[in-house]
């Protein structure tokens, strides 16, 4: 299992850089640590730069599937904008109020190196979004709206 990186540490604000070979085995095996760190914690998501590397990958496990995204890029956000509570695994015990769309759509690539769309709504694309900002440095707290509060 790797070992998780909180905030503040600097990585969580850097913007990720892309993989040039998406089926370098060293991709597939940081998958697979990534994963078994992704489960330990009960986690929805994790991206690279949560584990100390700053490259453009994010899993994604929700409804029993299981997502690689390598170089993801947002092609559409759409649809309503909606608050909901979040948490993070690099900050931990923090849950807050975050808005995000409705629906998504998301170029990647899979880790056998195939392109892939997924259009997503609902928590999904919420996951999607939240797993996406790690690798562009935006952490929830940076979405926290002032004076909105889940917590009642």
């Amino acid at each position: 299992m790797l070992e998780l990186v909180t905030f503040p540490n600097d990585i969580l604000r850097k913007k990720s850089k892309p993989i040039a070979n998406p089926t370098d085995d060293k991709i597939k095996n940081l998958v697979s640590e990534m994963t078994k760190t992704l489960r330990a914690h009960k986690g929805v998501g994790l991206a690279a730069p949560q584990i100390g590397e700053n490259i453009k990958l994010c899993i994604i496990e929700i409804e029993d599937e299981f997502f690689v995204l390598i170089n993801p890029e947002i092609k559409k956000l759409s649809g309503n904008i909606i608050t909901a509570e979040e948490g993070c695994l690099s900050i931990p015990g923090e849950f807050m109020g975050v808005e995000r769309y409705e629906k998504i759509k998301v170029k990647a690539i899979d880790i056998n190196g195939k392109k892939q769309i997924i259009r997503a709504r609902g928590f999904f694309a919420r996951a999607l979004q939240h797993e996406i900002d790690h690798l562009e440095g935006t952490l929830i707290i940076d979405h926290k709206k002032s004076n909105t509060s889940l917590e009642k």
